[in-house]
């Protein structure tokens, strides 16, 4: 292969990647580039095997910003090596571990030797419904010996190579493995600080009230004792921006309603209820977060 064959298969597979899992950049590494990716729908999995090396894939600012952050990347390592950074944090992996990266903050991988693994796409609702007032650990190696990683492949490998299961058996495919993962994904040697402590009663907060018209950053602040700027720098320093996490939040609850919402329940009046006075408005911040219309997404999950 010509180094102009090269450069054309690397434009490809990162062009594939921007496809199928969201915005990345990437750098070519020492040695021969190898990279290829296959999508896979196990009707509600999202996944994607991703064959490669000697190359570097990484998620900016800039990329987060063109992207859409409602995932999470569950790294599920099938061969080779491949090392994973998000946070300050690197972790490598080896077949049969499994890390979690959140789509919502930059990160870095690299493949420099030859490397397969399947990336899952993990609705952030889901995990989050689970793990609301605990820290999430990122780019945290699970490794192949723990039970319940070595479950969570087996289920995993499963899903892939059953052709057969329908919408709700994948839905459950899918909890089972948040499930399996749900005791090794939390950082449990830190005592909460105060500020750690203020974060959770915030998040609280935007429960209790996000049915609320009040419900804004200024009202948070003040509820809570602090600056509105202490409150956006709070927010920045989980990568998150106080008022899009109350707007998605409200977008999250609205699809959980719209799975359970008869053919007949009006679509402005779900909307509403979570916090959306202008259907419009509603509509379009919908097919932002989940490239569905709140009518084709009712459609999907009838």
């Amino acid at each position: 292969m010509t180094q102009a064959d090269d450069k054309e298969s690397y434009r490809a597979w990162l062009a594939k990647v921007n496809q199928l899992c969201g915005n990345f950049a990437a750098r070519p590494l020492d040695g021969k580039f190898y990279g290829e990716i296959e999508s896979g729908y196990a009707r509600g999995l999202k996944l994607s095997t991703v064959t490669t090396r000697g190359v570097n894939l990484y998620r900016s600012q800039e990329e987060i910003r063109r992207g859409n952050d409602t995932w999470f990347y569950t790294v599920f390592q099938l061969e080779g090596q491949a090392v994973m950074e998000q946070d300050d944090r690197q972790v490598i992996l080896e077949a049969g571990d499994i890390t979690l990266i959140d789509a919502a903050r930059p990160c870095s991988f690299y493949w420099q030797q030859t490397s397969r693994q399947v990336s899952l796409l993990l609705p952030r609702q889901k995990l989050e419904q689970q793990t609301r007032l605990r820290t999430i650990s990122n780019a945290t190696r699970l490794a192949k010996t723990l039970p319940m990683v070595q479950l969570s492949h087996r289920l995993l490998q499963e899903s892939m190579t059953s052709p057969g299961m329908n919408e709700n058996e994948s839905e459950a495919a899918l909890e089972a493995i948040i499930c399996l993962l749900r005791p090794v994904l939390y950082q449990q040697d830190a005592i909460p600080t105060r500020r750690d402590r203020q974060y959770q009663k915030i998040m609280a907060l935007i429960d209790e009230y996000i049915q609320s018209e009040q419900l804004r950053p200024e009202w948070l602040a003040s509820e809570t004792g602090m600056s509105v700027r202490s409150l956006y720098r709070m927010f920045a320093d989980k990568g998150l921006v106080v008022a899009q996490y109350i707007k998605n939040r409200r977008l999250d609850l609205c699809a959980q309603a719209l799975r359970n919402a008869h053919d007949d329940e009006k679509l402005a009046g779900i909307g509403y209820r979570w916090g959306f006075s202008d259907h419009s408005h509603f509509s379009t911040a919908f097919k932002q977060r989940f490239g569905l219309s709140p009518g084709e997404y009712r459609k999907r999950y009838r």
